[in-house]
Formats: C-alpha cells, structure tokens, sequence
C-alpha cells in the first residue's frame, strides 16, 4: 500500500484543521472552487466533492451566488 491520499480528501483535511485551529472562524467564507482547484492542482469537479462534503456534515453552508461559509460549531 503506497499511502495515496485522495486530493479531496486533503483539501476535505485541510478546511477542517483550519476550522479546528481557528484560522476560519463561524462565517467565514471558505475560498472558491476555482481557487481550491488551483491551490490543491486539481479539477473543480475534486475540489466541489470537498466541499459537497462538509456541506452535508453541516460544517459548512453556501448562500447561492455569495460563496461558502463556516457553519455553526455543534
């Protein structure tokens, strides 16, 4: 076994460390698609599979048109 990490799966691990450190505090808006694809080097399609995600754990949520944002902590 290599130890291959899936790139969503390190772009899903870094939001959540920012979180959990407090670099992205509640309301914060999380960068683009567009940006994570550059960022982590990979296709839109990756980096919305991140974020759908942390979308349905309720870490996140979006408002259509202004972007993705820290949710509440539980």
């Amino acid at each position: 076994m290599t130890g291959f990490i899936p790139t969503y799966r390190v772009i899903l691990n870094d939001i959540r460390k920012s979180i959990a450190s407090g670099q992205l505090k509640q309301g914060d808006k999380l960068p683009t698609l567009q940006e994570l694809a550059t960022k982590y080097d990979c296709s839109l399609g990756t980096a919305r599979r991140a974020i759908e995600i942390l979308l349905e754990t309720g870490e996140v949520y979006g408002h259509q048109g202004k972007g993705t944002f820290v949710g509440p902590r539980p």
